[in-house]
């Protein structure tokens, strides 16, 4: 659920007359305003033609490394979402509106727009439907890969509750990466996510992915700051290496509003260092790991996408 402007307000006003203090943000959490001759041509192109990107409707730090860089991330099958989980902004509808079915269409001609290299489709749950939206995913895949058979393709899904025939479904579609977050540690699971939303849950799906394309790279992100221990996280690396996962990566969770679960600490950027050579340590792949780290954060790196050509 969104929080209006007002609201927020209304709710810090609150806390300070309470004498309540919440964490301010460190300085190694602010980033730079985007800019760019890429990224302001970008801009103007989806803009003349009335897109958008989740990039920009979440606000996130990195758009301008990201856009400039040649990747973006689009959002699929609508902004209402069928679940609740307590750290994510996207506002809940049990019974969202109909698949736009001309949206792989429109996503192809986004892409080719923006002249992507690489390019991250996720989505929100859908519960609702039969398919849990497997097959617009897959038409959509297939949509980009023929407009632009040079873009690279990720997709971040949900776990379609752990039905294998929906994962397949994806899957032979065809993407690069296919990449589906367990986002915490088990312990917190239950609390941070939807209930439908299990820990071994999500690693069977990246385990299955990898089972039934062994050339698809498989990638899952975890968010710190939630009062997760180092025993915890150590344990959540290895449990994704147990279950075939290439890739991780791992970022600061930040609140999107004070409705959400609070920051318990800010995890400095010497620990997400420490991470990352754990992380490749223990045998993934690939590790991208710091306070600005998104699951899609600069997801054409030239490492990725090694890993993807090397693949095939």
């Amino acid at each position: 659920m969104r929080i209006s402007p007002e609201r927020t307000s209304l709710l810090r006003e609150r806390d300070r007359e309470r004498g309540v203090e919440r964490p301010r943000l460190p300085p190694w959490l602010k980033a730079p305003l985007p800019g760019g001759g890429r990224y302001v041509d970008i801009k103007n192109r989806l803009r003349d033609r009335k897109l958008h990107t989740v990039c920009e409707e979440a606000q996130c730090p990195n758009i301008g490394e990201c856009w400039n860089s040649g990747t973006a991330t689009l959002m699929l099958m609508g902004e209402a979402c069928t679940r609740t989980c307590r750290f994510c902004a996207v506002k809940n509808n049990p019974r969202p509106p109909e698949l736009d079915a001309d949206e792989p269409r429109k996503s192809a001609e986004q892409v080719r727009l923006m002249a992507l290299d690489y390019v991250v489709l996720t989505s929100v749950n859908r519960d609702d439907l039969p398919d849990g939206g497997a097959a617009h995913f897959a038409a959509t895949i297939q949509a980009i890969k023929a407009a632009s058979p040079q873009t690279l393709v990720e997709v971040l899904t949900p776990d379609f509750q752990g039905k294998h025939e929906q994962i397949c479904a994806v899957l032979d579609g065809a993407p690069d990466v296919f990449a589906h977050n367990i986002e915490t540690v088990a312990r917190l699971t239950p609390g941070v996510r939807d209930r439908r939303a299990t820990y071994q849950q999500s690693l069977d799906v990246l385990q299955f992915a990898k089972q039934y394309r062994p050339r698809v790279i498989t990638k899952s992100s975890i968010m710190l700051g939630l009062s997760e221990t180092d025993a915890e996280i150590e344990q959540a690396l290895v449990d994704l290496r147990a279950h075939d996962v290439d890739a991780v990566t791992l970022g600061q969770y930040l609140r999107p509003s004070p409705w959400h679960l609070e920051v318990l600490e800010f995890i400095t950027p010497e620990a997400f260092a420490r991470w990352h050579d754990r992380a490749l340590a223990l045998g993934f792949r690939y590790c991208a790991s710091g306070p600005l780290v998104r699951s899609s954060y600069r997801a054409g790196e030239h490492f990725l996408k090694a890993l993807v050509e090397n693949q095939k």
